[in-house]
This record gives structure tokens, sequence and C-alpha cells, in this order.
């Protein structure tokens, strides 16, 4: 399965239907957005209205959903693979068909807007960025974590992560990965303060679930590596703002 973009371009969308088995398992290919999506559910806070509405793009298998149970948003999913939207459904996302560079929402709709490793996905992240912007209401909050456009992240994402056990060989490509000034530039186009910092699996954490990868053996529950802060956005980083309106 690690394997299904062997057979396909670098970043094809169908490797997500040969893949679809792979979302939900803790230790499968997906294994680093769960707690990716962990990390970015810890910048979202409560919700502050009875209404208030969370637009999550590229959405995928809803990986997002558990972390925000309690926080009072109603979970809306936009995807373009089905496989991975039928999954976000049953846990309890109201899910979208439909492209995040033209997204079926009305302007202003969101509280919160979450694009979380979806920018270095798709062939426009400008246009994606337009649209997390329209979406969100004033005073809204868009949340993002995303590959930096860098000689490093190339070797770390790339050429060193595909010779892990379970990381799907071709899933990025990487000249769609995003300078982190240009998307702050962007995102203030559009009215968003965003701040970014760089972040990383916590050392030990990783190294541990690494031998365990070897070894065969499950993860434990509680026992899945952390996402932390570091001091570059050089590789991984997230991004946190408010639109102004």
């Amino acid at each position: 399965m690690r394997d299904a973009g062997l057979s396909l371009p670098r970043n094809d969308p169908r490797q997500y239907d040969d893949l679809a088995g792979e979302w939900w398992r803790p230790d499968g290919a997906f294994a680093m957005l769960h707690w990716l999506a962990e990390a970015r559910a810890a910048m979202v806070p409560p919700a502050t209205r009875p209404d208030a509405l969370l637009v999550d793009l590229g959405c995928g298998a809803g990986l997002l959903a558990p972390h925000l149970v309690g926080k009072g948003y109603r979970h809306v999913g936009v995807d373009l693979t089905r496989s991975a939207l039928n999954q976000a459904a049953a846990h309890g996302v109201t899910v979208v068909n439909g492209d995040a560079t033209r997204v079926p929402l009305v302007d202003g709709c969101a509280d919160v807007v979450a694009a979380g490793e979806l920018l270095e996905h798709v062939p426009d992240w400008r246009a994606v960025v337009a649209q997390a912007c329209r979406l969100l209401r004033p005073g809204g909050l868009l949340v993002l974590d995303t590959l930096n456009d860098t000689a490093l992240c190339r070797l770390v994402a790339v050429r060193i992560a595909e010779r892990l056990p379970t990381v799907p060989r071709g899933i990025h490509d990487p000249r769609l990965f995003v300078d982190h000034r240009e998307l702050v530039a962007e995102c203030a186009r559009h009215g968003v303060d965003l701040r970014v910092r760089g972040v990383r699996p916590a050392v030990p954490g990783l190294l541990r679930w690494l031998l365990r990868q070897v070894r065969g053996a499950a993860t434990p529950p509680g026992q899945t590596p952390r996402i932390v802060p570091t001091g570059s956005p050089a590789v991984l980083y997230q991004g946190r703002g408010v639109y102004g309106g």
C-alpha cells in the first residue's frame, strides 16, 4: 500500500483512493496526519457562538474531527476524494465534494477555516488562500500547516521521508511546496494577519515510533509522537491568523 504512488505521477489524487484503507490506521500511511491534526486542532479555540462553523479544506477522511469534540463547531469538510469523504461522514463531518480552489460555500460563512497539509498538494495554492479568506467572517480564524519551499524540506520530506516504513512514495511533488514568506504576504493581501512557526515531531517520541515500526509493533494509545514548535519554519510549519474583514 505504501508504494501506491509508484504507478502514478507524483501528487496524483488517485493515490488517495488506492490508500483509502490507511486513513484511520494509527500506524498506517497517514500516521503523521493524525499527529498534525491534533496539533492543528490545538490552535482552534472553543466556539464563541451557538451556530459556529468550521470549514475543513482538504479534510480527507476527517482526521480533525475527534480533536474538535466539545469545542462547539459544526464541522464541514471539503475534499475531492469521495472515498475519503465517505469516511469523514462516518466520523460526524458534514461533507462537501468540491475543489478547494472553488469552494461551493457562501462568503463569510465560517468562524474557522482549517487547511491542513493541503497547500503543498494543489497546483494553485494562492487560489486556495483566496477561498479560505473569502469564507471567513470578520474576526474569523485561519489555521493551516504545510511544507516549505526549501532545499532542506525537499531533502527531509521527500528523499528521506519516503524511505521510512509507512510514508507513501510519490505522495508529494516538491515543486508545489509553499514558501512561508509568500504565504504570509498572500494572506495579508486577503485581510488575514498570518503568523507562522516551524513545527516537527518531538524527537524521543518519533524515535520510539520508528522503532516500533521496524519491530512491527502497534503504538499504544496515548503514545503517538507529539508535534512541537521548532526554531525554524524551513521544513514543516503552522500558520494561524485572524481575518480583519
